[in-house]
């Protein structure tokens, strides 16, 4: 369960970068003092991101809190209401919640030095956020209890996979929220879909990682999750591997942004355009990502980008149903 950890992390030095460059706005490819970073990011992966831009940035010292995006938006909020949000970055699941912080006017503008380098879907044409990676969520499965695994979406509200589903809760994972949306709107899929996929009487776990936890201990044989954490458990021996249905996939982006108002805004754009340089988009592979740029590879046994059929995403429609299509999901599904 993503929770509220607040950890200050990744501690700092100094020296010259040997790199990636300056985003929009950024005067110089030096910088120092603290940038506090909200995300909902694994606590293991933002400690090696972290450590690898302290390589280049070691006088920039970077705090974490790490929390669900659900409970990142609530904080947000919350510091809205008593004087501004305290943060510098913010790096989390979907693009919704960033499109909505935007008409806000709670981000500056940001534009990646290399940002020809990137996929047209990491970049936000007004400018102001970067997609860091693509995390399309999947069908996986027990390889010890399911020989022959379920192929598209549809196939989950077949009568034999009735109480032998997980999914992740919308109501704390930005990912499965945006999900809800993006389901809806399919013509195949849609409210019907949902309500069938209810019918069959799914777990509802509070985020992502108890979801592929729990298909690789066989208490739910076939989980609904984004693909990197199916990896991540196959690559440590565990009975589990990915789907990924006929249909196509819903995918996030996962999103960075430095406030408008961030207290030291040059080592925040900094931060973001190292996570799109090349050197940290062959870290997220190296952490079983798909990486927003061709040049940083793909993870090992994982399909090229462009193998996997994508859903075609209208992220204004998403945004605009996100909030009635997770109402109308937990309606069905619980």
């Amino acid at each position: 369960m993503a929770v509220f950890a607040a950890g200050a992390l990744g501690l700092a030095g100094c020296s010259e970068p040997a790199a990636p460059g300056s985003g929009e706005g950024t005067t110089s490819s030096e910088a120092s003092g603290e940038v506090t970073l909200y995300t909902s990011e694994p606590q293991a992966k933002i400690d090696q991101i972290i450590a690898a831009f302290n390589e280049e940035q070691p006088d920039i010292e970077v705090k974490v809190f790490r929390a669900g995006t659900g409970d990142l938006k609530a904080r947000i909020e919350a510091e809205k209401t008593t004087g501004g949000v305290a943060a510098d970055i913010l790096l989390a699941a979907d693009v919704p919640t960033f499109e909505d912080y935007k008409d806000q006017d709670l981000f500056q503008e940001f534009e990646p030095s290399e940002a020809d380098a990137l996929s047209d879907v990491a970049i936000d044409p007004d400018g102001f956020y970067v997609g860091t990676r693509i995390i399309p969520t999947v069908i996986a499965y027990n390889t010890d209890e399911i020989t022959e695994p379920p192929t598209s979406w549809a196939e989950l509200t077949e009568p034999g996979y009735a109480d032998r589903i997980i999914l992740p809760n919308p109501d704390v994972s930005g990912a499965a929220a945006f999900n809800a949306a993006a389901w809806s709107l399919q013509p195949d899929l849609g409210e019907e879909w949902i309500e069938q996929l209810g019918a069959n009487n799914p777990q509802v776990a509070e985020s992502n990682g108890p979801v592929s936890q729990a298909v690789a201990e066989g208490s739910r044989p076939v989980g609904i999750v984004v693909d990197y954490l199916v990896r991540d458990l196959a690559s440590q021996g565990s009975p589990i591997a990915v789907s990924y249905p006929d249909e196509g996939v819903p995918y996030i982006t996962q999103p960075g942004a430095v406030f408008a108002d961030a207290p030291n805004p040059e080592a925040a754009k900094l931060f973001l355009d190292f996570l799109v340089s090349k050197k940290g988009q062959e870290l997220a592979v190296d952490q079983n990502y798909l990486p927003v740029r061709e040049d940083a590879g793909s993870p090992e046994g994982a399909p090229a980008l462009g193998d996997i059929a994508l859903f075609d995403q209208d992220l204004e429609a998403i945004a605009a149903s996100r909030d009635d299509a997770v109402a109308a999901f937990n309606a069905a599904v619980r």
